[in-house]
């Protein structure tokens, strides 16, 4: 496992540099990171509600360093509703600090690079939703956007690392993006230590989120940057193979917590190179009833079958990775094509089984055809177009109905004769 994490630094130090502190016992580090930014700091967390200690030893690491604090205000709740958006928008606009550090999980962190966005160009979220929407406008305006530091809570999405906001209307239940390198934060923290307080059901739906996020982008790897992304990516993969089930049974394990983060950070890398596909694009119609690592780690084997006669070579690795690990027999290893895919997809469902994760749609209190029907038109959408775009058989908006629509329907039932090769 050492070996793994040695590697897994490295990879992370060549993505992030001196830009990013991470590790065991690194959060007093805070103020040295931020100082560059100017004095006036708005904290955006919860954290002092919840782990009021920790928050104790940020407020001193910042005040060390002349800096005077505003705040906290609160966070955004799960899945980073637009109201949150607008409220912490409105509170950067009253503050008016030189920058924000925001405390929090993905989703805190995800509202806050949106908010910060809207607080310098002003108009209406859909207006940014898409690629590179903010950054032209920033051109455009000859404005700078206010510096938004993260520090991260929680091994997860690791929206600290990266240019995604992913945000949601629950008037509609669906959930969009914003993709624009202005959005990177500038400096970010993470002190895997925090990870501690994630409950178990947390903690699995994260390992399932940074899993998803090196798998997608490996199978839509192209062929430029392949090996880069397989380094990042198996690397990732196999920490969160070998790590989830002691992280489930041992939650206070420091060990296992610094690999699952390692592992997820590999995750903001590989989203960085390349880029998710059709479980994270279908999990967007599915906020009502299912957490996000909880539907990619459903949709991904369904979509694994749909792909395989164009990821074999990333099928291999994978078969002879799960088979180390014992998530499917060696004899699968001979497989190709389609078989392949189905070996590969039935070891992750036994990676899913493991942690009692469902593993078909049907299983799901709430589910009916009605989100069915929402993904496929989700999927239609130019603003998301992107995530057809980055699968590794891109399909076009005609196709969708086809080819996407069997793919849901074998999900809900676990019926993988259901899905409809190209």
């Amino acid at each position: 496992m050492e070996g793994l994490k040695e590697k897994a630094r490295d990879l992370i130090e060549e993505f992030k540099g001196k830009n990013y502190i991470y590790g065991v016992d690194c959060l007093e580090r805070i103020g040295e990171l931020v100082t560059p930014f100017g004095e006036k700091v708005l904290l955006v967390t919860n954290i002092h509600k919840r782990d009021p200690n920790n928050y104790k030893k940020i407020c001193s690491s910042l005040a060390s360093y002349g800096l005077q604090i505003e705040g906290p205000i609160s966070s955004a709740r799960p899945n980073s509703p637009i109201e949150d958006v607008l409220r912490i928008k409105e509170d950067i606009l009253r503050a008016k600090p030189n920058f924000i550090l925001v405390i929090s999980g993905g989703s805190g962190i995800d509202a806050t690079k949106a908010a910060s966005a809207l607080a310098t160009l002003g108009g209406d979220i859909e207006d940014y939703f898409g690629v590179g929407k903010v950054k032209k406008k920033l051109i455009n305006t000859g404005k700078e956007i206010f510096p938004c530091i993260a520090l991260q809570t929680a091994s997860s999405s690791a929206a600290h690392l990266t240019k995604y906001s992913n945000i949601t209307d629950f008037n509609t239940n669906q959930k969009k993006l914003i993709v624009d390198e202005t959005l990177v934060p500038p400096r970010a923290l993470f002190d895997y230590n925090l990870t501690k307080s994630m409950s178990v059901s947390f903690t699995s739906d994260g390992a399932f989120d940074g899993l998803a996020h090196c798998l997608e982008v490996y199978y839509g790897a192209n062929h430029e940057a392949f090996e880069k992304i397989q380094k990042i990516t198996l690397t990732g993969i196999e920490l969160i193979v070998a790590s989830l089930e002691k992280a489930v049974d041992e939650p206070s394990n420091i060990d296992i917590r610094e690999a699952i983060g390692l592992a997820t950070d590999l995750g903001g890398y590989a989203i960085m190179v390349g880029g998710t596909n059709g479980a994270h694009l279908t999990s967007f119609s599915l906020v009502d009833i299912l957490s996000h690592g909880r539907a990619c780690a459903l949709l991904n084997p369904y979509y694994t079958v749909f792909f395989a006669p164009a990821i074999q070579k990333q099928l291999e690795q994978l078969a002879d990775l799960f088979a180390r690990y014992g998530l499917m027999e060696k004899p699968s290893l001979t497989l190709r094509g389609r078989e392949l895919g189905i070996a590969v997809a039935q070891a992750q469902i036994a990676l899913a089984k493991r942690v009692g994760f469902p593993t078909i749609l049907g299983e799901i209190d709430g589910i009916s055809s009605s989100h069915i029907n929402r993904a496929l038109q989700a999927a239609k959408n130019p603003q998301l177009e992107m995530k057809l775009k980055n699968m590794p058989i891109p399909l076009t908006s005609d196709m969708v109905d086809e080819y996407m629509g069997p793919i849901l329907v074998a999900a809900l039932n676990g019926d993988f004769s259901l899905i409809k090769n190209i």
